[in-house]
């Protein structure tokens, strides 16, 4: 098991491992996220690979305020592995590295279990509304139709 970078070979995996992890939504093409990412040059995209499968996944952002977490997955028939755990060290490691001061990230309210995976590893609730406003409509996913 290795964690490195997004590679564009890892594209078809890694939206399969999103859609296996319930993560994509219609309104959130993950094609048009991964290359918006990659866009940003900014390394922010890492994947766990075992053997030549993408089983793990997060995506790392940082604004000079607040780092982001987001696309956190780990293939669910290899969850409990430790493999979450080390995705988000290395997230952080990359944030810590930027000088980021503190790592926010959402959770659909429904996600009980990641909430709970997060708390495990130090996070907290913080007491804040999220809110949010689309500015682009992806429409209906394109992946979805690969």
């Amino acid at each position: 098991m290795i964690v490195r970078q997004y590679e564009p070979g890892d594209r078809d995996g890694l939206i399969g491992l999103w859609l296996a992890c319930d993560l994509v939504r219609p309104w959130n093409d993950p094609a048009r996220d991964i290359e918006r990412k990659l866009g940003l040059g900014d390394g922010g995209l890492l994947v766990a690979v075992h053997e030549v499968t993408v089983c793990g996944s997060v995506m790392v952002g940082y604004d000079g305020h607040r780092g982001w977490i987001n696309y956190l997955a780990t293939d669910p028939s290899m969850r409990r592995q430790g493999i979450g755990r080390m995705l988000v060290a290395k997230a952080e490691a990359l944030l810590a590295r930027r000088g980021c001061p503190k790592i926010n990230l959402q959770i659909r309210s429904t996600n009980a279990q990641v909430a709970e995976f997060y708390r495990r590893i130090g996070y907290a609730d913080d007491d804040v509304l999220s809110m949010g406003k689309r500015l682009i409509d992806d429409g209906a996913s394109t992946a979805e139709s690969d």
